[in-house]
Formats: structure tokens, C-alpha cells, sequence
């Protein structure tokens, strides 16, 4: 039902049991005598105005009453008493005098009438026209054996608002047996027919004694290391664990069984998301032409869905891969947003067509996502590597420099720090590039180092993923291996926050807490998965050529203890031999795979290059 229809509904409902309501009291008191006279209908419509303009001020017609509770009830008493209140002023001050007792009974008519619609309502839309809720629950739970035996943990508002869901949602195959809430004060009491039965720490023994097979976790306000305590006890004890959403989905009332979603390997990363300075961001971006290079990859195609939030002018979305910049320009598309979508298929490698592009759209922003990333792939092709993440950043940058743009982001690597591989080598490489433009250019140049990427392509979720569906073992390299994570949605963030905050040349690193174990990660997958750690098994299949055993952010000589914004770092500026970076991309084409790949590292690292230098 719309809500034009709702509001015409529930104002006609209202007008009917106000005029019923003080003709009854009338008839009560005075069954022989006149009813309908003058002071009578003068009453009716003082009484019927000045309740719907009480009902509106308190906001009773946008109730939703599925969800009706005391503070409705409040809202109820104040709209019919203030509407009494106001009739029988009207009343002394024409009469003379008021009729007390026809008011009085008038008065409880309307609230028994309205609040009992109200509720009925509510009652209507839990359980059906039926009287025995409790008894057609357990009738349908014997009925059908695959209901899931439900216990919600968390038995503030998201929780109840769930299981009221749940209890009358026949779509869904949830029984609701009972509450978990580490509140004291609420065990051994119902709420809304459902038993509070203990506190998390007692959750096996309430599963076992209830048979529960299902936990839902309605904690969406709770600190996130709180949350992840409460997952990891509950994936020991039930074979499904789901959770619900943020906070701010309960508070605009969104909550229902539909959102229910399974626990992510993004609740386990023990500590809560960045939230960015988002009114910063907006002010940069609105109505502002903006280009993102690798517009098609994980993080270019989540900047670009930030990016809209932010009503920018034109977007364009350069990418070399035809089917993934179709596929994002036309998931944009579908917003139906204000947004100019210009998908363009271009390779960075192309210093002519670079240039280009930025010449004919002359964009405000550019967000440099393309690269090779694969440290593998990179380490037995470290001329492609070079090409693309040197001299293609090389390319763009330099046409952002001559178009006048004024801001330009490269989106870099934490394996750009003490690099022992090709990949962190040509990124860091990369950001030397354009620090050194950066000390002559007006646009300001800037680079934001990232962790790994929690699902994005050719991260280890994914793989994960596949060799669990295929039953096993997980390959982890070393059980001692350690890296960052942060989830798509933090870095494509952290990229236009560092766009926000550019002054030029700075390198950005957003604060990921502590490294977390491969091993571990790899673990807490399987569990997610619904299946025990030796059922999958993991192996361990050595480091790879160019792994480090662990990942840095920033090196001792970048380091810059403070924030320049809650949990943003920047590194120190750090000098660098800009004569070998140019002699790299001036003879990168005449060195063997081998020297090219030796050469980088040693410039990524500052250590001596001699060895490298190749003679003409």
C-alpha cells in the first residue's frame, strides 16, 4: 500500500471512531434525549480537527505500527487528551460551561478505539487471523522438520524487531526459541512471547538444551572485536551463524528476515571500518569531471560506485579490458543517476592516447587504479611490469601535469615498502615518478598504499573460496606469514579521502590495525564455509619467488608517527635518485629480463645499481 492510500485509509478510520465515539458518549449519558443538536456537532467536529492535527504534529500517521510499542501508546494518549482538552475549552468558552462526563467517556471510547485498531493491526500482520499465535507456531514448527531452530543474540530493539519479523513472516522457515543477551536484567523474562534465556557465554549449553541449529547475531551497534568473539563461539556450537546489518539500517526501521546475511570473512578483520570524512569528499567531487584509470578492476570499479554517491559532473571509466568496463559502466547505469557515465577503452601503455583523453575531458580528479598486481605473474614478467606500472603511471601522470588537472592519486602497494619483488618494486617506483613531479608541477600528486584487498580479484579469499568448494586443502605458504587487510570498500574510500587531503607529494597509509595470519584467515574461511578445519585440510606450500614473510606500510625513514586524519597516516618525503629513475625508463627496453628485474629492485630499495647499467 502507498502511503497516500495509508494516510487516506487510517484519517478516515480515525474520523469514523471520533464522531462514533462522541455520539456513543452522548447516547450513554442521555439515551431519551436529542443527540444530534448543535453544541453536540460543534463538539464532534472541534474534537475530529484538532485530533488529526494533533495525530500529524506527533507524527502518528507515519508510524509503522507492525512495530507499535509504548512510545506509540504515549503518542496516542497525548493526541485524544490534547484534542479533549481543546473541545472543552471550545466548549466553556461559547456554553459557558462543559460536559464534563460526555467528554470523559468520549475520551476513553477514543483511546480504547484507536489504540485497539492500532494494535489489532499490528496483531493482524504477526500472526494472521487466528487466536492462538503460540499454538499455531508450534502446529507449524511439528509440521514441517526443516524449520531452523532459531536464538537471536541480542535482545535489544534490531533483535526484537527480527523475531517479530520472524514469528510472522511465513515466507521464511525460522522458530524463534529464545533470546541470548549478556543484560542480566532480562534473563528468565519474555519478550514478545520469547524466553531470554541466558548470556553469550552460555551459549553452548542453551544450544544444546534447545536444539537450536540457527544463530542470528542482532548485535549491529556492538563493538566489532565484541562481535567477532560472539561469531567465533557461535560457529563452534550451531552449523549456521548469520548476522544482520549496521546500525544505521535499524535506525531507518530496515530491518527484516530478507537482510539477514551470513557471516563475511569481513566481520573477523577484529577491528571496526575506517569511516572517512565524507562532507570533505563531496565538497571536492560535486559537479566535478573525474577519471579513474582500471575503472574496470575490484578497487577502480568500487571507487567509481563511491565516486556517484558524490554527484560528480562526468565520470570516466578508462580501462583496457572491453567486458569489465561494460560491465561496470552499465551496473552505474542502473542508478539512474545525474552522473554523465563516459566509459572509454584505452591502454595507459599508450603515452598518445593518454594524453588524449585527458586532453578532450580535461578532468578536476584523476584516480590511477590501473596496474599489474600479481607478485607471481610479475616476478617472470618484469618487463611487462615496468611497462605498465612505470611507464603507464609515467604516461598518465605526465598528461594530468600538462592538462592542468588538480589532483592526481596513484593508488599504490604496501609491497612498495623495502620491496624484495618486481611488483612493490615498479610501485614504488611508480610513486617515485610522481613525487618527482610533484616538485614542479601545480597538480598535486599523491599515492595511497593499501594492504590486501579483502575480495578482490586475485586476492586469497577468492581462491580460498574455490578450493573449499572443490573439498579441499586450502594451500597457505607459511604458517608464520602475516599481511594487512582492509575490505574494498575501506580502500576505495581511503582513495578519495587522500584526493580530499592532497597538498602534493605525500604518500597515504590508512591504519589497519595488526597484520593478521594467512593461516588464520584461512581457517576462520573454512568454519564460515560450514565446514570443520580437518574435514578441508590446508597445506603449506612454501613462500613464492619475491614474498616477504610479512608486509610494511612505511619504512624508517618515511615514518610520521601522527595522523593527518583519524586513521590516516602520510609518510615523511624521502629522497631518491630521480637520474636512475629516468635512466630505468629510458633503457628498460635494451635490459634483459633479468637486469630490468634486478635493477628495479635495487632502485626501489635505494641500494647501489652499477651492476645494472647497461652500455651502448
Amino acid at each position: 500500500m502507498t502511503y497516500s492510500k495509508r494516510l487516506a485509509l487510517l484519517i478516515v478510520i480515525d474520523s469514523i471512531i471520533v464522531s462514533f465515539s462522541i455520539f456513543m458518549s452522548h447516547f450513554f449519558l442521555n439515551p431519551y434525549v436529542q443527540v444530534f443538536d448543535t453544541r453536540m456537532l460543534v463538539a464532534a467536529i472541534t474534537l475530529l480537527l484538532t485530533h488529526h492535527v494533533f495525530s500529524y504534529i506527533l507524527d502518528l500517521y507515519k508510524k509503522v505500527w507492525r512495530y507499535a510499542s509504548l512510545e506509540e501508546l504515549i503518542g496516542i494518549f497525548i493526541a485524544v487528551t490534547g484534542s479533549i482538552i481543546v473541545t472543552a475549552v471550545e466548549q466553556k468558552v461559547i456554553y459557558g460551561n462543559v460536559y464534563e462526563r460526555a467528554l470523559t467517556v468520549t475520551w476513553m471510547l477514543h483511546i480504547i478505539l484507536i489504540g485497539g485498531v492500532r494494535f489489532a493491526w499490528r496483531y493482524y500482520t504477526t500472526y494472521g487471523l487466528t487466536l492462538a499465535p503460540r499454538r499455531k507456531r508450534i502446529k507449524q514448527a511439528q509440521a514441517n522438520t526443516d524449520q531452523k531452530r532459531t536464538l537471536i543474540v541480542g535482545a535489544g530493539s534490531a533483535g526484537q524487531m527480527l523475531a517479530r519479523q520472524m514469528k510472522g513472516n511465513g515466507d521464511h522457515n525460522f522458530n524463534v526459541v529464545g533470546f541470548v543477551d549478556d543484560n542480566f536484567t532480562l534473563h528468565h523474562l519474555t519478550i514478545n512471547g520469547i524466553p531470554v534465556l541466558g548470556s553469550t557465554k552460555d551459549l553452548a549449553q542453551i544450544v544444546d538444551k534447545k536444539a537450536a541449529n540457527h544463530i542470528v547475531i542482532a548485535m549491529p551497534s556492538v563493538e566489532r572485536d565484541r562481535v567477532k568473539d560472539v561469531i567465533t563461539v557461535a560457529q563452534q556450537v550451531v552449523p549456521s551463524v548469520q548476522t544482520l546489518p549496521m546500525i544505521e539500517d535499524i535506525a531507518l526501521g530496515n530491518v527484516s528476515v530478507s537482510q539477514i546475511r551470513d557471516v563475511s570473512i569481513e566481520d573477523l578483520l577484529g577491528r571496526e571500518p575506517v569511516e572517512l570524512d565524507i562532507e570533505s569528499i563531496s565538497n571536492e567531487i560535486k559537479g566535478q569531471t573525474v577519471l579513474v584509470t582500471g575503472a574496470g578492476g575490484s578497487i577502480g570499479s568500487e571507487i567509481c560506485r563511491q565516486l556517484v554517491k558524490f554527484a560528480p559532473e562526468k565520470l570516466i571509466l578508462l580501462g583496457h579490458g572491453e567486458n569489465s568496463i561494460y560491465s561496470i559502466h552499465m551496473e552505474l547505469k542502473q542508478l539512474h543517476i545525474d552522473t554523465e557515465l563516459i566509459p572509454v577503452i584505452a591502454d595507459i601503455q599508450d603515452r598518445d592516447r593518454m594524453f588524449q583523453v585527458v586532453n578532450d575531458y580535461k578532468p578536476t580528479y584523476i584516480y590511477h587504479a590501473a596496474a599489474h598486481k600479481h607478485v607471481p605473474l610479475m616476478e617472470a614478467n618484469p618487463k611487462e611490469a615496468v611497462k605498465n606500472n612505470v611507464l603507464g603511471t609515467k604516461n598518465v601522470a605526465e598528461a594530468a601535469d600538462t592538462a592542468g588537472v588538480k589532483t592526481f592519486v596513484l593508488v599504490s602497494s604496501d609491497k612498495a615498502v623495502n620491496p624484495t619483488n618486481v611488483m612493490g618494486s615498479t610501485k614504488r617506483i611508480a610513486e617515485m615518478v610522481i613525487q618527482q613531479l610533484a616538485q614542479t608541477s601545480k597538480t598535486n600528486f599523491v599515492a595511497v598504499r593499501f594492504g590486501n584487498v579483502l575480495g578482490s580479484r586475485g586476492s586469497v579469499i577468492p581462491l580460498f573460496k574455490k578450493q573449499i568448494a572443490a573439498g579441499g586443502p586450502v594451500t597457505v605458504t607459511h604458517p608464520e606469514m602475516t599481511r594487512y587487510f582492509m575490505t574494498i570498500p575501506e580502500a576505495s574510500r581511503l582513495v578519495l579521502q587522500a584526493g580530499a587531503l592532497a597538498r602534493g607529494g605525500e604518500i597515504f597509509v590508512l591504519d589497519m590495525g595488526e597484520p593478521v595470519k594467512i593461516v588464520d584467515l584461512a581457517k576462520n574461511l573454512i568454519t564460515l564455509s560450514g565446514y570443520d578445519i580437518d574435514e578441508i585440510g590446508i597445506e603449506y606450500s612454501g613462500i613464492r619467488p619475491g614474498e616477504k614473510m610479512y608486509e610494511e606500510l612505511l619504512n624508517e625513514k618515511e615514518v610520521h608517527k601522527e595522523p593527518v586524519f583519524p586513521k590516516i597516516f602520510i609518510g615523511n618525503s624521502v629522497d631518491f635518485d630521480a637520474q636512475k629513475v629516468n635512466y630505468l625508463i629510458r633503457n628498460q627496453h635494451d635490459m634483459s629480463q633479468g637486469e630490468l628485474s634486478g635493477y628495479a629492485i635495487s632502485l626501489a630499495n635505494e641500494k647501489p645499481v652499477e651492476n645494472y647499467v647497461v652500455t651502448r
